[in-house]
């Protein structure tokens, strides 16, 4: 061994890093607005979400940004807590396939034609090539760049793999590598340090395990001295990415690494537990003193994170509570809403523009409050928390607070108004101040039904459940269009408001229709009854509330419909309105082919007895 092994060695790290960076970077911005789309769209199904998270994760080479994302969805409100939590567990194996591709590794110069173009010596200067091509060929086509890019990165990565790999066989001569996984091997608890330290510094379980698979082409390494190190690195892994959306993160987000953390906490123990039981049983003779190669460590590591996905699964429930017990809500949440309440002074009485701007700030807070408030309360008619409905019931005061001091400074402000254009302004926000406080107040009368519910211990038929997250979707929906409304008074957002309301309503019928059947065959508990009917006036309010917010923003920017704003809301339901016409046949296809299917399946699969009482 000399230094210039050691050169070898690290270079071929700094090229396997960038070759990666680079290509998961230019994954990202070839296809970030698509995954964001993708993953928020992502429904309550748990499979689903894991599957979207196993797929983006695999397809931009990092689960560390794959959960960054997802926590920035949290925060902005597009999934809640519970839908992150399939993305999680899916983000934790998607990482697996890395080491899957780099196993190519052991492919041999005796492999036939076709093998050998898989091998890494053969696809690093394909990729190269084919990378510089588009690079340079391209144009000015900037995703003919970034899919050059792409390549270029999986160039770079496998030239990296086997400079590492060429170091090591010479490292591996002076038996520097045998002496140094020797000792882990006789010390699991100095490897799991290892792994999670490596992971740490790389920011990268990907690239941890890789490196790992680049020292067994010395074939030096044993089961028994990188089991522990491929654990840690989970660990390592998780840390980062805790790092990274703790930073200026506020509580949903950061729950969302707490999960991650616990998650993969579990899976440690529980791979370690594992291959410890399953060596004491003589399961792993014939491996644990055995020379491993890059495949196995590849299995090794996607076998670990697969079996513990699966064993883990069912607890995402139980860990997404304490999450919430370990992260408390905001402590500076009220200190947050006095800020805000903090602009309505009336010192800015003679000056409008500012006056207006600080109840604009505290409504869209209000209305914040009470669309988060509503997507917990709809969280607790599946799974009721206690701890969950008292949030809502603390949120719901503070949501009256700001309302009552919003609605007194606007009247207070009225006779300081000069200009036309700011009295239909303040008569604006005057409405919508009662409709925002409302929406809060709907959110309460829902987590009380749960509430009653969860007493009773009735429960909701597995065909009634499913048809309402299909409404659920439709009125989140509404719900971020009738902000995209108010928050940049988007007239295109206000305009689909209408027709989605109308479509919410016909699915609430379809809903009620569908429930009275389900009572008359026994699939249904009557004692559920009185609490499904409920939710569904609660359900319609809500929906009417969002019109009124929609409606009320089209005036604003027509005022000639000022005086015949029933006029122009009755004119929307007789038909010929192109805009309205577009948006309800679309929304009401989408809707109602999913509920037909729902049906279909609940067909298929009746209820063998009614819900327990």
């Amino acid at each position: 061994m000399n230094i210039f092994d050691v050169f070898t060695l690290l270079g071929g790290l700094a090229m396997f890093l960038y070759g990666m960076r680079l290509m998961g970077d230019s994954l990202k911005e070839n296809s970030s607005g698509t995954l964001k789309t993708a993953m928020g769209h992502v429904t309550d199904n748990p499979v689903k979400a894991f599957l979207l998270g196993l797929f983006v994760t695999a397809l931009i080479q990092s689960s560390t940004a794959t959960i960054v994302i997802t926590a920035g969805l949290v925060a902005a409100g597009i999934l809640t807590l519970h839908q992150s939590l399939g993305i999680i567990v899916g983000a934790n194996v998607g990482t697996t396939v890395t080491g899957q591709i780099i196993r190519l590794l052991d492919l041999d110069s005796t492999a036939t034609a076709w093998l050998r173009f898989f091998q890494p010596s053969t696809l690093a200067p394909i990729a190269l090539i084919v990378g510089i091509v588009l690079i340079m060929g391209g144009g000015r086509l900037s995703s003919s760049k970034s899919w050059g890019n792409i390549a270029v990165g999986f160039g770079i990565l496998f030239s990296g793999l086997l400079n590492m790999t060429g170091a090591v066989d010479n490292l591996a001569s002076s038996g520097v590598v045998e002496d140094l996984f020797r000792g882990l091997g006789d010390n699991p608890f100095i490897g799991y340090l290892t792994g999670a330290g490596v992971a740490f510094a790389l920011q990268s379980s990907s690239a941890s395990v890789g490196i790992l698979q680049a020292f067994s082409a010395s074939g030096l390494l044993t089961f028994k001295a990188i089991y522990a190190v491929i654990v840690g690195i989970y660990l390592g892994d998780c840390v980062t990415t805790a790092i990274v959306v703790y930073i200026g993160a506020k509580a949903e987000p950061r729950r969302v690494a707490i999960v991650n953390i616990i998650f993969n906490l579990g899976k440690s123990i529980l791979s370690l537990v594992g291959v410890v039981a399953a060596h004491r049983i003589g399961l792993l003779d014939g491996l644990w003193d055995a020379p491993v190669n890059s495949g196995i460590i590849a299995n090794t590591n996607t076998i670990f994170n697969l079996a513990c996905a699966v064993a883990l699964f069912p607890w995402l429930r139980s860990f997404e509570r304490l999450s919430m017990r370990i992260v408390k809500d905001d402590a500076d949440s009220e200190a947050e809403y006095r800020e805000k309440l903090a602009e309505l002074n009336s010192a800015f009485f003679n000056t409008p523009a500012l006056a207006l701007n600080g109840c604009y700030d505290v409504l869209l807070t209000i209305f914040c409050a009470s669309r988060d408030n509503i997507v917990r309360s709809f969280t607790l008619l599946e799974n009721y928390d206690q701890l969950i409905h008292s949030q809502i019931m603390e949120e719901e005061e503070e949501i009256d607070r700001m309302t009552d001091q919003v609605s007194r400074y606007l009247v207070e402000l009225l006779p300081h108004l000069q200009q036309p254009y700011h009295v239909s302004i303040l008569d604006q926000y005057y409405k919508v101040t009662a409709e925002f406080e409302r929406l809060g107040d709907h959110a309460v009368n829902i987590a009380e039904n749960a509430s009653n519910l969860h007493k009773s211990s009735a429960v909701l038929s597995e065909a009634a459940i499913g048809e309402l997250h299909i409404l659920e979707e439709c009125i989140g929906r509404i719900l971020s269009d009738t902000e995209q409304t108010f928050r940049q008074r988007d007239i295109e957002a206000a305009y689909r408001i209408e027709p989605q309301v109308q479509v919410a309503g016909e699915m609430i019928a379809l809903l009620k229709r569908n429930h009275l059947i389900r009572l008359s065959k026994g699939v249904c508990n009557i004692f559920a009854d009185v609490c499904f009917t409920n939710l569904m006036v609660e359900i319609r309010r809500i929906a009417a509330v969002c019109s009124n917010v929609g409606v009320a923003t089209v005036v604003r920017v027509n005022p000639e419909l000022a005086d015949h704003e029933h006029l122009y809301y009755a004119s929307l339901h007789s038909g010929g309105h192109e805009v309205f016409d577009n948006e309800y046949n679309k929304a009401r296809e989408e809707y109602f082919n999913r509920l037909h299917q729902e049906s279909a399946v609940a067909m298929e699969h009746p209820a063998a007895e009614p819900e327990n009482a």
